[in-house]
């Protein structure tokens, strides 16, 4: 028999766990963004001098791909343990990796003093900055949406999302005000480890928060459950990786490729642009970081929106709007760079970002109700972060190296079409889940509350006492 449905958490205390999960998402995305603007401005300079200045941001954004590389392990890993140990415990070292791996970053000597030791310190840096991160998102938007109820799930479970335009907006300020208080010079010989070090503040803010929470009350009631099921059988429980192979390899790939064109985009539009405006467009670096401060404000806005919006007609719709939506775009996204105006690029930027957050903000409580809860974190955390590889990790990389080769924003228009299809048909054969009971699915992903496949998104086919989880 299904457990009973957890009755909604007090909404101050939902409040407490959102907050947890957007300061922990936001220092996080901190670190991973600001490694990324740095790799686009500076670090060509600094670890890989004597090349050509596009070479040398190549390498740089080689860098910046292994960072990706190691997610998958981190989902493995993280997620692993998350199934096993609870959700809070996990995210906590999370932080503090990628914490103290960015403020190492800061302290980094640079070619110039210790020759090529520098770019090979700086990599297995950006590898613990992955590793970190490939833990850390499944297990904070798991946190929200195993404590909120499925009415407003997608709202609830969107604001860890907005840590990602968060951090994009912290780290992208705090480059822009150093860039505009201080020289060149004076920038590239000190000023870009500023930011860096200032991530060790923030990860005490966020420990300060994240420690205040309680664990997630389906995951401790699927323990319990766990627990008695082992106290009863001698049959041993399936490591959480072996399970969700079993049962939701669909999910998984459906999740991969839900990614593509989100993440992508994304990193096109915040990592590549700093590249494509500062050398084809012609435009100061000032210019093109005070776009993307602006736009992630306003990226940060609409994400709760979109959120919302998938509450009330379905996650896949808002998805599907999204990928479509920034595949179009991206033709006009270059056209409005190249005439070179500030209010063009704005625009350019400003609307790509609200595209990518329709697909962003359902993408927390879509991911987390495909997956039965002793098997969730592996499974929104494996889905999500080995499609980064293919997709995140090398965009900015093959951008810069489209941009070389052809000259021409063309080629890295039709890339981004290109995963914006792989998206639309990913989501097209997608299962709905809103209103799931994501204390009621079973192993295979099924309403075990219901007793029928619980993924009709129809609130009709949800037990009303379920609807309340």
């Amino acid at each position: 028999m299904a457990a009973p449905a957890t009755a909604p958490p007090p909404p101050s205390n939902l409040r407490r766990v959102v907050a947890a999960s957007l300061v922990g998402t936001t220092v996080e995305w901190y670190d991973f963004f600001l490694y990324g603007s740095a790799a686009a401005l500076v670090f060509n300079k600094l670890f890989f001098p004597g090349s050509d200045p596009l070479v040398g941001t190549l390498l740089s954004f080689l860098t910046y791909a292994v960072g990706f590389a190691a997610r998958p392990l981190g989902a493995l890993v993280f997620g692993h343990y998350g199934d096993r140990l609870g959700r809070k415990k996990l995210l906590v070292l999370s932080l503090l990796m990628m914490g103290g791996a960015t403020f190492l970053i800061g302290l980094l000597p640079t070619h110039a003093t210790v020759g090529s030791a520098a770019p090979v310190l700086l990599t297995v840096l950006r590898l613990v900055q992955g590793f970190a991160l490939g833990g850390e998102w499944g297990g904070a938007v798991l946190l929200v949406s195993e404590h909120g109820d499925a009415r407003r799930r997608g709202f609830w479970a969107s604001w860890p999302q907005t840590g990602a335009p968060a951090g994009q907006l912290l780290a992208t300020g705090v480059l822009s005000a150093l860039t505009a208080l201080m020289s060149e010079s004076a920038f590239e010989a000190w000023g870009w480890r500023v930011p860096f070090l200032l991530s060790g503040v923030l990860v005490i803010l966020g420990l300060w928060i994240r420690l205040s929470v309680d664990e997630s009350p389906v995951f401790k009631a699927a323990l319990v459950q766990a627990e008695q099921r082992r106290a009863t059988s001698e049959e041993a429980e399936k490591m959480p990786l072996v399970a969700v192979l079993r049962h939701h390899w669909r999910d998984v790939l459906v999740a991969m490729g839900a990614r593509m064109a989100e993440n992508i985009s994304y990193y096109v539009i915040t990592a590549f642009i700093l590249v494509y405006a500062t050398t084809s467009a012609d435009l100061s670096k000032q210019t093109a970081l005070n776009a993307v401060l602006v736009a992630s404000a306003v990226h940060f806005a609409v994400i709760p929106l979109w959120g919302a919006l998938s509450d009330r007609v379905g996650r896949r719709p808002v998805y599907l709007v999204g990928a479509v939506g920034v595949g179009l775009w991206m033709f006009p996204f270059f056209a409005l760079i190249d005439s070179r105006s500030f209010g063009s690029l704005l625009l350019a930027v400003t609307v790509g970002l609200i595209f990518h957050g329709a697909m962003y903000a359902p993408q927390a409580a879509f991911f987390a109700e495909m997956f039965a809860t002793r098997m969730r974190y592996s499974g929104a955390s494996i889905g999500a972060q080995f499609s980064s590889v293919a997709a995140g990790a090398p965009a900015p990389l093959i951008a810069t190296a489209l941009l070389a080769d052809f000259g021409s924003s063309t080629p890295i228009s039709l890339y981004v079409i290109a995963a914006a299809l792989i998206t639309v048909l990913a989501i097209v054969c997608a299962k709905e889940t809103r209103n799931r009971d994501l204390g009621g699915l079973g192993e295979s992903g099924t309403d075990s509350a219901a007793g029928a496949p619980g993924n009709s998104g129809d609130p009709a086919a949800v037990p009303s006492d379920a609807r309340t989880v």
